[in-house]
């Protein structure tokens, strides 16, 4: 069959996939599904957007630009077990000007709709609330939307902490918020005291009136040494040296609680946690006992050979969540991003070999998975 026999089936049966994946019966479907239950499988239309073109990733996001060789990272996408992600574009891919035996007809491969996710946030704000992974995901949203709408005029600013890209065609603001703790750190004439009751009163300015938020905190609650931004921890009219870190980080998850139920109202606002990011330092966790870290790894995990042991701070926040009287959606990527053991920046970081990268992820990567993830919550709420 011919190039035009190919185009012809293709014009045939599109108008059913469309039928079959936009009406009700896919938002129905998707209701019912769990989307963070599934498997990476390899797709060749991926990734969602060339990196290259993207001038918002910042450096030691870009690996390809940084040297990374292998490019199989890039190809893998997301599949619920008994769902499609929402509003799925099937293309069909032909080998157009080639041999009758090389051409083939790819119908079931599925495309981010920035479009739509675009006219769902017309005259809206979005916010990303926390650390640095805050800023990979929102750098990886900025990229699908602008791949996905290259034509439209937008505006990037920063004022303070927050980062805001426009696209002013549909009003849409994408916001960064960069808060990796969610609560106070204030200087003291004994030094820099981190307190685990109180908001800082432009933070919850900031947040207030947003229409989506999506808050994630935990990496920085590990830290120690001269990469602990506190000196002192204060829960109430107590004042640490240190304290048990899962314990603080509960105290601190259940004061932002306590800020979105008093504040939130969820008529107009819609509110995430954006799971735990797991990191890869470690290969000994996924049987490679021999290796250190996430170093030249190329190749996802199939099915996750961890210990089936949740990460300790997985609980914390479900239990934080469940506790709250206004409603606030869990991102739970954990588990499929435990898989992406390739997915790191690794060695091709910043701009060559220099450190290692075991917690960041490439762009394009798992981050645009977290992003179609979200664009399914948006829909489905």
């Amino acid at each position: 069959m011919g190039a035009l026999g190919t185009i012809a089936i293709a014009l045939l049966v599109l108008p059913l996939l469309h039928d079959q994946v936009h009406g009700k019966h896919a938002y129905e479907n998707l209701n019912k599904c769990d989307i963070y239950q599934g498997s990476w499988v390899y797709d060749d239309s991926y990734p969602l957007y060339d990196s290259s073109l993207c001038n918002f990733i910042q450096k030691e996001f870009e690996c390809q630009q940084n040297g990374r060789p292998d490019k199989h990272y890039l190809k893998y996408r997301w599949q619920p077990s008994s769902c499609m992600l929402p509003r799925c574009v099937f293309l069909v891919l032909a080998k157009l000007g080639r041999e009758e035996s090389n051409s083939h007809l790819g119908v079931g491969v599925t495309v981010f709709d920035g479009e739509d996710l675009l006219e769902r946030l017309r005259n809206k704000r979005i916010m990303f609330v926390g650390d640095s992974l805050s800023l990979n995901q929102w750098q990886s949203l900025t990229c699908m939307l602008h791949a996905a709408s290259s034509q439209s005029k937008y505006t990037i600013e920063r004022t303070g902490s927050i980062s805001t890209m426009t696209f002013l065609s549909h009003n849409a603001s994408l916001m960064l918020a960069r808060n990796a703790l969610l609560v106070d750190i204030v200087e003291e004439r004994q030094g820099r005291v981190l307190k685990l009751d109180s908001i800082d009163h432009k933070d919850q300015k900031a947040w207030k009136d947003i229409d989506i938020l999506i808050f994630n905190s935990w990496h920085w609650w590990l830290h120690t040494g001269r990469k602990q931004p506190w000196d002192f921890i204060q829960d109430g009219d107590n004042l640490h040296e240190d304290m048990d870190r899962l314990v603080a980080y509960e105290k601190a998850l259940k004061t932002w609680a306590r800020w979105v139920d008093k504040n939130v109202d969820p008529t107009k606002t819609k509110v995430f946690f954006q799971g735990i990011s797991p990191t890869h330092w470690n290969s000994s966790y996924w049987g490679y006992p021999e290796g250190k870290n996430c170093s030249r790894e190329t190749q996802p995990l199939i099915v996750p050979p961890y210990p089936r042991s949740r990460h300790p701070a997985e609980g914390i926040v479900e239990k934080v969540l469940s506790d709250m009287s206004k409603p606030v959606g869990l991102l739970n990527v954990t588990g499929l991003s435990r898989l992406r053991k390739d997915a790191h920046p690794s060695i091709y970081g910043n701009g060559g070999h220099r450190g290692m990268d075991c917690s960041h992820w490439c762009l394009a990567g798992v981050p645009d998975t977290w992003n179609r993830l979200l664009y399914a919550e948006v829909i489905r709420r």
